[in-house]
């Protein structure tokens, strides 16, 4: 790729494509739609999807697909082909109707008990506001989904309608303060995504990280990232050549890929594209997920997304940059020069305290997964404590509000480097706190407890939604006020005072601060099951039911489908253990034990006076360790067993957290204590040494 800017977005049907191949009058249409959330006329879908397939046949396609988001946590699509018969051949046609709706069978797909399996049909529908691109020779089309009855089936519809809400309600409270020019508000996102990239030959010896996508065994390597010489490292020649073909890959698709380097662990990645609307980074992300995957194929590799799929090193997340911009072109969360007389950046800032205050709970419960519980509260992530970082400056304005003091910034003080040819430069108004879940990064928030394998749509979705509802609450409070102003300001600092308990700028990894947290009543809910409790409770049914996000019964659907999706990957898990552990771990084990006593016998067989004492004592470990591993094998399935007899679907993943998965802790620590002392030649699978340092 010579020419960077022409191949960018080559393969997307883009603003510059739209210009150029739709009449003036329809390109206004479809931009009035996009930009101001205007109803599409049929006239406007036929002309669009008329351009769309000659330029996808140009571009070598000779089929489109509905590319949607079902509750599986991945993407789904259907193809179907441009030919229609015409005489003893075929022409290619693509109607406006074929565009905006297909029919996709939504009983196979999670529903949470909406959709019986003899209740077939679902939709999807256009989403103009995402551009259509070409893949694999298809013109992917970006779409949401729901039922035949309407029931929304998917994790774009709820984003679309949250920044719908959240756009109505800013744009209210800017007008109070007098900025009549703003027409709508978008919320953006840059996701930051953390992989691995281990050799796929090694990979293949693995079964379960096949049916897993994490090590179920593994003992720790010698060497780890203890050294911290692989973060920001130089990058290997072969992983070089993969991110080169990724950029390249993703550029041609308009995905802003930016930045790549080694993360902290062994074999161990990062990718962040620069931020753009919610709903095209969410699309952007889960296409950049897939592209990683199919990429490393190309290059013998592997690229894993699991949250942690190796024990003893870091797993891997997906730092969540949040930001609020209006349609002028004005970063709601910029302090500016002087925050403390920024009464626009303050009231917004607000609103985002008392959301992550009042909502911590759905913040939580938007990173819960069964990867993502093996990462929380480890050194490597943030704690299940949600809680907010605000930095030095920021925070003294706020306690200065609080309090009723005077403030004065500090502004960016000039860092000297001492070093005569080093550029003098100015340093940031605070440090970053990689600690804190919801972390303020000058004009943003960084929310970094997602799990990198997550799709985006539904911490942004209730991010949006429950800061929308802060924005209502204010815009009714200042509505009728003499004085807009002087009103705001004293609901600033009553919503700091009531909601400062959230605001939390030391270590979040210490004892101290989970005893704190306690202290100031923030929940601290340390697995899926225990966050997914509170999914149901009347203040967050209120919330979306409100807002029309979801109705009840789709929330409802949601809390069952997470739930259901925990249990089973967990009972997969544990069967996947049984399998490697009977099949392969307990036999390469024996055959190693009879080694040991076989040369132990000949040693005494040759002479007395040579000592077998190594190989006893070996041959005795062992046999102590696999009686031991085997009646665990045996436990671990009778618990797998009753977890899945349980019907209630939070009762059963309890029991898959509190039962199936600490015996298969347990069952791992022998298995791995085992792996220490059986050669190499005997262990069937691939050591953590060859997973990650084999690239």
């Amino acid at each position: 790729m010579t020419n960077v800017p022409e191949k960018f977005g080559s393969k997307v049907f883009n603003d510059k494509v739209m210009r150029e191949r739709l009449p003036v009058t329809t390109y206004k249409a479809l931009k009035s739609t996009i930009e101001n959330g205007e109803p599409l006329d049929s006239g406007v879908a036929n002309v669009v999807a008329n351009a769309m397939k000659d330029w996808a046949v140009e571009q070598g396609c000779t089929h489109y697909t509905h590319w949607f988001q079902p509750m599986t946590g991945i993407t789904a699509e259907k193809h179907d082909s441009f030919i229609q018969p015409c005489g003893d051949g075929v022409i290619m046609e693509f109607s406006g109707k074929e565009l905006i709706k297909g029919e996709p069978d939504a009983s196979s797909f999670p529903s949470g008990g909406i959709r019986a399996t003899f209740e077939a049909r679902g939709y999807t529908t256009w989403d103009p506001t995402s551009p259509a691109f070409v893949k694999d020779g298809s013109l992917y089309i970006p779409t949401a989904f729901c039922s035949y009855t309407g029931e929304v089936l998917d994790k774009k519809t709820p984003l679309l309608r949250s920044m719908e809400r959240l756009s109505a309600e800013a744009v209210k409270v800017l007008r109070l303060l007098g900025k009549t020019d703003v027409t709508r508000v978008a919320t953006t996102v840059g996701p930051e995504q953390e992989y691995f990239l281990i050799d796929k030959d090694l990979y293949e010896q693995r079964v379960d990280l096949k049916l897993t996508g994490r090590t179920l065994f593994g003992a720790k390597a010698p060497k780890g990232q203890e050294l911290e010489d692989h973060y920001f490292g130089a990058i290997k020649p072969r992983v070089a050549a993969y991110m080169k073909d990724l950029d390249e890959a993703l550029w041609e698709l308009g995905i802003f890929a930016k930045t790549k380097h080694n993360e902290v662990a062994p074999s161990q990645h990062e990718l962040a594209p620069i931020f753009t609307t919610s709903n095209i980074a969410t699309d952007h992300n889960e296409l950049t997920m897939e592209i990683m995957q199919k990429v490393a194929e190309r290059h013998n590799l592997v690229c894993l997304l699991h949250e942690k799929p190796f024990k003893g090193v870091n797993g891997s997340g997906k730092h969540n940059n949040w930001s609020i911009s209006t349609n002028t072109g004005e970063n709601l969360l910029s302090p500016g020069k002087h925050p403390e007389n920024n009464v626009q950046f303050l009231l917004f800032l607000a609103a985002v305290v008392k959301a992550v205050d009042e909502y911590q709970d759905l913040l939580r419960i938007t990173v819960a997964s069964a990867g993502n519980d093996h990462r929380l509260g480890a050194n490597e992530a943030p704690p299940a404590i949600i809680s907010m970082y605000l930095g030095d400056d920021l925070d003294a304005l706020v306690h200065s509000i609080i309090n009723g003091e005077s403030y004065e910034s500090h502004g960016k003080e000039r860092m000297h480097t001492g070093v005569d040819v080093l550029a003098d430069f100015k340093k940031d108004n605070s440090d970053r706190n990689r600690t804190s879940p919801f972390a303020f990064t000058g004009n943003k928030f960084e929310f970094r407890a997602l799990g990198s394998s997550l799709n985006i749509a539904c911490p942004n979705y209730m991010l949006n939604t429950m800061v929308a509802e802060e924005l209502s609450q204010f815009y009714d409070t200042l509505t009728d006020a003499d004085n807009v102003e002087t009103a705001a300001g004293e609901l600033i600092r009553d919503v700091l005072t009531a909601h400062q308990r959230i605001i939390f700028n030391g270590d979040n990894y210490s004892d101290e601060w989970v005893a704190e947290a306690e202290r100031r009543g923030l929940l601290n809910l340390k697995s899926l099951p225990e966050a997914l409790s509170h999914f149901l409770d009347q203040k967050n049914v209120d919330l979306f039911v409100k807002h029309n996000i979801c109705t009840e019964a789709e929330l409802r659907a949601r809390c069952e489908i997470d739930l259901e999706a925990y249990s089973k990957q967990l009972n997969i898990e544990a069967l996947t253990m049984i399998d490697m552990a009977q099949k392969d771990i307990l036999p390469a084990v024996s055959a190693f034990i009879r080694e040991q006593v076989d040369a132990a016998l000949a040693k005494k067989a040759l002479s007395a006076a040579i000592s077998s004492e190594t190989e006893e004592k070996l041959a005795a470990s062992l046999s102590e360790k696999q009686a031991r591993f085997a009646k665990l094998i045996g436990e671990l399935a009778e618990e797998a067993e009753k977890a899945s007899a349980v019907k209630d679907p939070l009762e059963q993943a309890f029991a898959y957290r509190n039962l199936v998965f600490s015996k298969m802790e347990e069952l791992r620590a022998v298995g791995d204590s085992m792996e220490a002392e059986t050669a190499a030649d005997y262990w069937p699978y691939p050591s953590y040494t060859d997973l990650l340092f084999g690239v």
